[in-house]
């Protein structure tokens, strides 16, 4: 089996997408749209806190997910 330990997007400086999230931006979850709309709390690095409509705070592994930005409330 063949194991690559290059990290595609790390390379092109892409490794963590979330870097414009700030506290209070809105944001969605990708695959979870149940959640609903989520405010960010803090971001540190990969680590993003978010408090989501449904499911309260969620801490979120920015290098694994790319938040989606609301822009504009329905």
């Amino acid at each position: 089996m063949f194991h690559c330990e290059w990290n595609f997007l790390g390379a092109y400086g892409l490794d963590n997408l979330n870097n414009f999230l700030e506290p209070g931006m809105l944001v969605k979850h990708p695959s979870q749209p149940d959640w609903g709309i989520g405010q960010v709390q803090s971001r540190i690095d990969n680590r993003i806190t978010v408090n989501f409509t449904e499911v309260g705070k969620i801490v979120i592994d920015g290098s694994r997910i790319v938040l989606v930005q609301v822009l504009f409330k329905d």
